[in-house]
């Protein structure tokens, strides 16, 4: 951990000009100021030049199904080192923190993932280990529409509704920070605000819903929009949906798979524009079981997902998902030319962060910092801890 330190000339999101970050004993940020600023706080620590490279705080992943072979849906209490072997694992790839992502299966499945997890988030809490910490919990279903669910077995599929939800999260309410669900799914309209009550992101996906039902969902307190283009109506020019609605809300943000199979590069790009970057967009990895695991084949519930090139399909080759790395997105956006290196870098360590009401690189935050540099010859991006 870094601390007792002054990092000089370093560019960082959301700032115009160089900035010197200093880290005070308990490595926490304890000032942000430019480069001729006067500093308020006095640090006779060491000095850190990064020379003019972006620094920022590490990854957060809100979208992830499960690492080294690991599904969360297929959690047992013997998985408990296994979990501590994912943190370990996404740290080293750059990662701060990360919501384990439920994708739909039975509920006793789902309920006997939360009690696993909550106990890690436990530990964790006890250990203060240098290592991705679990943020809590996303729920991509079960309360999805059949004709979006894409590769959620359709088994499980229930339709939302408060009594549903309240016997789904019974005593896991705490730990569950984002739950995906279809909004025209819920004739009661209670849904929605329902989970704002309780402090949970309501992400709109595998959905159906048309503009005026998103907006509505909007106005009830949506905020999130799960792997954008994917699993929903796709943009047109007399029904713009769910995302064109989505687009044009300004509280509204929404995950994208920057893998280039999800969504291509064009699509990206106008998502981009359209949602000003990073203060209506934020990067996900949707990495499957095997991330960290090479291509291949492997078991996913009852059937199995091939793996090529980091892009995950059923064997009827609907899109499953990817094993690339959160941060492989971010250099993609950059050496795709989709977007400056700056706020390419805020989708993957700003946007998460605020996407559930956490503060981005700022006074009095762990100095868990990433050094970005792009090297204009080559053009590419690389990163490194520091």
């Amino acid at each position: 951990m870094l601390n007792n330190i002054t990092i000089l000339n370093a560019k960082l999101p959301g700032y115009q000009e160089q900035q010197k970050i200093l880290i005070n004993e308990e490595g926490k940020i304890e000032e942000i100021c430019s480069i001729g600023g006067i500093s308020t706080t006095k640090n006779s620590g060491d000095i850190y030049d990064a020379q003019g490279d972006w620094i920022s705080l590490g990854g957060v992943d809100l979208q992830i199904n499960g690492g080294l072979g690991l599904a969360f849906t297929d959690l047992q209490e013997k998985h408990i080192s296994k979990l501590d072997g994912i943190c370990d694992f996404l740290w080293q790839e750059g990662i701060d923190g990360f919501l384990p992502t439920l994708v739909t299966t039975s509920i006793e499945n789902v309920k006997r993932s939360l009690s696993i997890i909550e106990r890690f988030m436990r530990i964790q809490k006890e250990e203060k280990k240098e290592t991705a910490q679990v943020l809590g919990i996303h729920l991509e279903g079960p309360f999805l529409n059949q004709q979006k669910k894409g590769a959620h077995p359709a088994q499980y599929l229930l339709t939302p509704s408060v009594e549903a939800i309240e016997w789904l999260l019974e005593g896991y309410e705490t730990i569950v920070k984002i739950i995906t669900l279809a909004p025209e799914l819920d004739l009661t309209d209670e849904v929605i605000p329902y989970l704002t009550s309780r402090g949970i992101v309501t992400s709109l996906g595998h959905s159906q819903a048309n503009a005026k039902q998103a907006k509505k969902a909007f106005e009830m307190g949506a905020s999130m929009v799960t792997h954008a283009y994917n699993a929903m109506p796709p943009l047109h020019h007399r029904q713009p949906g769910l995302l064109g609605e989505a687009m044009i809300n300004a509280g509204v943000y929404c995950g994208l798979i920057a893998d280039g199979n999800h969504v291509c590069p064009t699509m990206i790009e106008l998502l981009l524009r359209g949602s000003l970057y990073e203060r209506g967009v934020f990067v996900v990895s949707d990495a499957l079981a095997p991330i960290g695991l090479g291509d291949g084949v492997y078991p996913w519930d009852d059937r199995q997902i091939e793996v090529k090139k980091g892009t995950a399909r059923l064997a009827n080759g609907t899109l499953a998902g990817t094993t690339l790395p959160l941060l492989t997105g971010i250099k993609n956006l950059v050496e795709w030319q989709l977007c400056p290196v700056g706020n390419a870098i805020a989708l993957a360590t700003e946007s998460p962060r605020k996407a559930i009401g956490l503060s981005g690189i700022s006074s009095g935050e762990t100095a868990s910092l990433l050094q970005w540099h792009w090297d204009k010859e080559n053009k590419k991006l690389g990163w490194k801890r520091i």
